[in-house]
């Protein structure tokens, strides 16, 4: 027996994904993604894609990231 989901994917398979539905979800994501790079390309006047900083400068920016979800993550805790 399928799961619902998988039997649903299979359907959507079977119409040659002409009514794949959008996930709201990843939608969302998307939009801020795009707003983030916007944004990023006023501020830098650069695209990610063409900007010429290195690669440990990236590595940088990514632990940096990190080390910021990690401090949100504890202050969400902290409301419980």
């Amino acid at each position: 027996m399928m799961s619902d989901s998988v039997e649903k994917w299979h359907e959507m398979m079977e119409d040659g994904y002409q009514h794949i539905p959008k996930d709201p979800i990843v939608e969302s994501v998307i939009n801020t993604m795009r707003a983030r790079s916007r944004d990023g390309i006023r501020e830098y006047g650069t695209t990610l894609y063409d900007n010429p900083d290195g690669f440990y400068r990236w590595l940088n920016e990514i632990q940096h990231e990190l080390l910021d979800a990690a401090i949100y993550i504890e202050k969400i805790k902290y409301q419980k």
